[in-house]
C-alpha cells in the first residue's frame, strides 16, 4: 500500500494571484470600455455623447487637445481616446498575464504595470490639467477615466513592493 502512495504525483499549490491585480484588470477593462465609446465618437459611430454630469463632453472632445500632439502645436496627432483605449487594453493583458500562476510573483510584470500606468496617470493629469486650465470644460468620461488610471497605478504598487 505504501508504494502506491510513494508513487502518487505531489502537488504544490499556486499562488493565489493579488487581489490588487484582479482589481486592476476589473478596472482596466472598465477603462477599456470608457476608451472604447470615446474612440468611436471620435470616429464618428456615435453621434452626441451622453455627458449629463457635466455637460462640456462635445468641447472636449472637439477641442485640439483631443490629439496628441495637440492640434495646435502640429496638423497631425492621434486619437487621446485611442490612444487611452491601446494603453487600457495593454494594462489588461498584461494584468492578465500576471494573473496566471507562472507570473503572479514576476517582477517584469510588476515594473511594468507600475512603469505603464505611472506614464498613463501622468499623461491623464495633463489632459485634467488642460480641461481645466485651457479648455475650462469637463468631460465625466475623461474624469472618470483619470481616476480609474490613478486607482489602477495605486493598485500597481503592492505587485512592485512583493516582487522585491
Amino acid at each position: 500500500m505504501t508504494a502506491v502512495a510513494d508513487s502518487e504525483p505531489s502537488y504544490t499549490e499556486a499562488p493565489a494571484p493579488p487581489l490588487s491585480r484582479m482589481l486592476l484588470v476589473i478596472l482596466a477593462l472598465t477603462g477599456i470600455f470608457i476608451a472604447a465609446y470615446l474612440t468611436l465618437h471620435r470616429f464618428g459611430f456615435i453621434g452626441t455623447l451622453q455627458c449629463s454630469l457635466v455637460g462640456g463632453c462635445e468641447t472636449v472632445q472637439s477641442s485640439a487637445y483631443a490629439f496628441f500632439p495637440p492640434r495646435t502645436m502640429v496638423p497631425w496627432g492621434m486619437s487621446v481616446a485611442l490612444i487611452g483605449l491601446i494603453g487600457y487594453v495593454v494594462l489588461f493583458a498584461i494584468g492578465l498575464l500576471g494573473l496566471q500562476p507562472r507570473f503572479v510573483g514576476s517582477r517584469a510584470v510588476a515594473v511594468t504595470l507600475i512603469s505603464l500606468s505611472g506614464v498613463a496617470l501622468a499623461f491623464s493629469l495633463w489632459l485634467t490639467y488642460v480641461e481645466a486650465a485651457v479648455l475650462h470644460a469637463w468631460c465625466q468620461w475623461c474624469v472618470v477615466s483619470a481616476i480609474l488610471i490613478g486607482i489602477i497605478f495605486l493598485l500597481s504598487i503592492p505587485g512592485v513592493r512583493a516582487s522585491r
